[in-house]
Parts: C-alpha cells; sequence; structure tokens
C-alpha cells in the first residue's frame, strides 16, 4: 500500500550524479511540491567526471554541475540540496556513506525517500551505473537499519544531536521492476526545464525532448494510463 501524499510532509531523494533526479523523478517531484510537500535533495557526487566538452578544465566540472542541479531544482520547486562530495565513478557502499546518507536522513526526517535501486537493469544497462547501484545500496542500508539505530553512528547524536528515524516508504528509481506510475503529463516541461539546466551534460543531444518524451509516454502505456498521458516509475518499498 502507497502511503497517500497527504500523510507525507517531508521527502529525500537521492542519487549519485547530478541529473539523475531529473530523468526519473523531476515531474513526480513537481507534483509533491505543488502539494505542500517539502522536498529535499541529496546527491553523493558532484558528478565531477562527467561533461563532454574537453574546452572546460576537468577542475571546473563539479561546481558547473552543482549550479546546474541547484537551477533544475528551482524549476520543479526543491530549494534544499546535501552534496555528500564522495568521488564521481568510484562510489562504493562503504560505512563512511552510509554514516553521511543517515546523517542527511536524521536531519531532513522524511516519510518518504526515492533512491537509486541496487538491482542491475539486465535488459537496459544505462541506467545500471555503477555509482546508481552503489549509491542505492549505501542509501538502503542508511535506511535499514542505520537511520533508525540509535547505536548506529554515535556520533551523530552525541555530537551534532541528530536522534534515529525511521524512513516509513522508500521508491526506487531508476528500477528493472517498477509497480507504480505516476502521471506527470501537467509537468511534463517543468520536467524537460530541469533536464535542460544540466547543459553540460544536455546542450548536445538535440533529440533529448523526443526521446524523454517516448520514455515517459511509454511508461504511461505500459501502466495502462490513458493515450497521450506521461508518467515515471518506481517501485515502492514500505521500509517501516
Amino acid at each position: 500500500m502507497v502511503l497517500d501524499d497527504r500523510d507525507v510532509e517531508r521527502v529525500l531523494v537521492l542519487a549519485a550524479h547530478p541529473d539523475d533526479i531529473d530523468y526519473g523523478a523531476a515531474g513526480t517531484v513537481a507534483g509533491w511540491t505543488d502539494a505542500g510537500i517539502e522536498v529535499s535533495y541529496c546527491l553523493v557526487t558532484d558528478g565531477d567526471a562527467g561533461g563532454f566538452d574537453p574546452a572546460v578544465p576537468r577542475s571546473a566540472i563539479g561546481g558547473i554541475r552543482r549550479a546546474e542541479q541547484t537551477a533544475a531544482a528551482a524549476h520543479v520547486g526543491v530549494r534544499e540540496l546535501y552534496w555528500l562530495g564522495h568521488p564521481d565513478g568510484r562510489v562504493a557502499a562503504t560505512f563512511e556513506l552510509r554514516r553521511d546518507i543517515t546523517r542527511v536522513i536524521r536531519r531532513v526526517r522524511p516519510q518518504r525517500m526515492v533512491i537509486p535501486s541496487p538491482e542491475r537493469d539486465w535488459a537496459r544497462l544505462a541506467p545500471s551505473h555503477p555509482d546508481h547501484l552503489e549509491a542505492g545500496e549505501a542509501a538502503l542500508r542508511a535506511i535499514y537499519p542505520d537511520a533508525r539505530n540509535p547505536f548506529a553512528h554515535p556520533e551523530l547524536l552525541a555530537s551534532e544531536g541528530l536522534a534515529e528515524w525511521t524512513v516509513a516508504e522508500t521508491w526506487l528509481s531508476p528500477t528493472p521492476a517498477p509497480d507504480h506510475a505516476v502521471d506527470v503529463t501537467a509537468a511534463f516541461e517543468r520536467k524537460m526545464a530541469a533536464l535542460l539546466s544540466h547543459a553540460s551534460q544536455t546542450s548536445h543531444l538535440p533529440e533529448l525532448r523526443a526521446q524523454v518524451t517516448a520514455m515517459v509516454e511509454g511508461n504511461a502505456r505500459r501502466f495502462g494510463l490513458a493515450a497521450g498521458r506521461m508518467a515515471e516509475v518506481f517501485r515502492v518499498v514500505d521500509t517501516r
């Protein structure tokens, strides 16, 4: 049973890289913020291994991508972003990453989280970037058992005053086995604005709009929505 949005006050959306959220969930996020739900983002890396323009100094990429994600988030009503600063392309589900995610969970205290699935999609490999899988695994370990266990990462309580917190529901995106669709037709233009904010990643993609349209319309058809509707898809897990 999916939580009723009316019972959700705060959502934390976690991703490995800037732009991951906007491909998979920006339309859904827009609907939540429009409904008065407070949504925060947590980015495991700055995306410093991304980009396609060799003229841009590699040392500048992280700052550029932070700025792009901040602008993208604003299009869908998100103002609070947490940056963990782990190296792009080298994410691992370490104890340290679990602690860093636990810290954000305890600070935000969300009823719902959105995280990447730690399961590889053998039918479509691209969403199963190693950083996505590792970030998803670390996030699940932070959700259960770390964030709810007052004896895990005791320094978070002793030094930072961050008490335990249980995340009631976790949505996986991307996931190879979605079981829930959200109609994002009304938010599609905001989703595209968010994606286009990532100019360092999307400005060389003339077919981006057509590709994203095909994706969300295909999602809607798969879940039986009416012709012309658009959807983002998730796997919903009870993590109480």
